[in-house]
């Protein structure tokens, strides 16, 4: 992770150990814990506690920082969403990959209806500023619904196992998940796959 080191004034460890930190976070399914342990063999002390104060506090820059030096994505969108359980009520975590299983955008909403679909499409839309060549998904109705009125020149492929890719980016979340014992907010799960990539 390469951010202005002027984001790190006045903090008590290095620039270099801060953005390691939050890298580790955000690029493999790790607790903070887990990052704690891990510093902790290359002997830097610190608690859990405070990697957790990091990743709030730097993790949408960090996110930022790989959008902005990230090549332009590709022209294949695989959408695809998987429920999650936030205090006791079902969510549904949207997520968007292009065919290269760069992860374009995410989305955690309370339904997985055309308002849903239209708003995924919209934040997708608002945030890459271009219209993809072709839309995969799943064989949920709310997709082709929106996607009629808000991309209706656009190809759509609803073939099975077309959009592996998505359904395979959400590993990811699940593990994060069973670590986290579920997750605490919509926020919460909207905020860690952000600027991560699928491989």
């Amino acid at each position: 992770m390469r951010t202005s080191v002027s984001l790190y004034h006045r903090h008590r460890f290095p620039a270099e150990i801060i953005s390691h930190s939050v890298w580790l976070y955000f690029r493999f399914a790790l607790s903070f814990r887990d990052v704690e342990e891990m510093l902790a063999m290359r002997g830097v002390t610190l608690s859990y506690e405070t990697v957790r104060e990091w990743c709030l506090k730097f993790g949408q820059t960090y996110a930022n920082d790989l959008r902005r030096k990230s090549s332009r994505p590709g022209d294949q969108w695989h959408l695809d969403e998987v429920f999650l359980k936030i205090n006791g009520r079902i969510h549904y975590l949207w997520r968007a990959v292009d065919q290269d299983g760069d992860v374009l955008d995410i989305l955690v909403q309370g339904q997985r209806d055309k308002r849903a679909a239209k708003n995924f499409f919209h934040k997708l839309l608002k945030k890459l500023r271009y219209v993809p060549r072709l839309v995969i998904t799943d064989k949920l109705k709310s997709y082709s619904a929106a996607k009629a009125e808000m991309l209706p020149s656009v190809n759509h492929c609803q073939k099975k196992y077309q959009n592996n890719r998505a359904e395979n980016s959400h590993q990811s979340t699940r593990l994060r998940e069973r670590l986290l014992r579920r997750f605490k907010s919509a926020g919460h799960a909207q905020h860690f796959p952000l600027g991560l990539r699928h491989h």
